[in-house]
């Protein structure tokens, strides 16, 4: 796989490569604010360690100011509290530094998306291909939450990145299996 780098919003470097769920480029603009927050925060939880959360606050913040980013982190946060609680395995993401993103980053865009442009179907087996279990209301409200509030900040995310078969590719933890 070919990566070129190149610098987007903020600095933000951007990586065009060939996404594993059909994703092209992966990942633009306002999907790699999505993604970068979601791992971010995901981290965070993951290993304790608030440094990450230091992270996310600092990338929103330097984008949408102070205002902006309590209400982004604030509804990012409850999102992927909801998707940790509801998950029946670990959700999956790359580490801080790395400049391609996972299934469950691709994922979790994915249904931001749907949840943007009103593509139920879809943002439901986005909530399902990451929890893996029925229990996905929490989820869906803190995601179309999210989704809402990104969009009162002007990040609308492409229904192109919207994932027709999110199980179509396993997480690498059952690739190791």
């Amino acid at each position: 796989m070919q990566l070129k780098k190149r610098h987007g919003m903020s600095g933000i470097p951007a990586v065009h490569s060939a996404c594993p769920l059909q994703f092209a480029p992966c990942l633009p603009g306002p999907e790699r604010l999505v993604a970068l927050g979601f791992r971010y925060w995901m981290r965070g939880r993951m290993i304790g360690n608030v440094a990450c959360w230091e992270r996310a606050w600092n990338l929103y913040s330097g984008i949408f100011g102070v205002v902006g980013a309590r209400l982004a982190v604030s509804s990012l946060s409850a999102w992927v509290t909801a998707l940790s609680a509801s998950s029946l395995r670990e959700i999956e993401v790359f580490p801080e530094d790395c400049r391609s993103f996972c299934r469950d980053e691709c994922i979790a865009v994915s249904m931001i998306a749907a949840c943007q442009h009103h593509t139920c179907p879809a943002m439901r087996a986005c909530a399902f291909a990451l929890v893996e279990s029925s229990v996905i209301d929490g989820v869906v409200t803190h995601a179309r939450t999210f989704a809402d509030t990104m969009a009162g900040l002007d990040q609308i995310l492409s229904p192109g990145s919207i994932v027709s078969a999110p199980v179509a590719a396993a997480p690498a933890s059952r690739l190791l299996q």
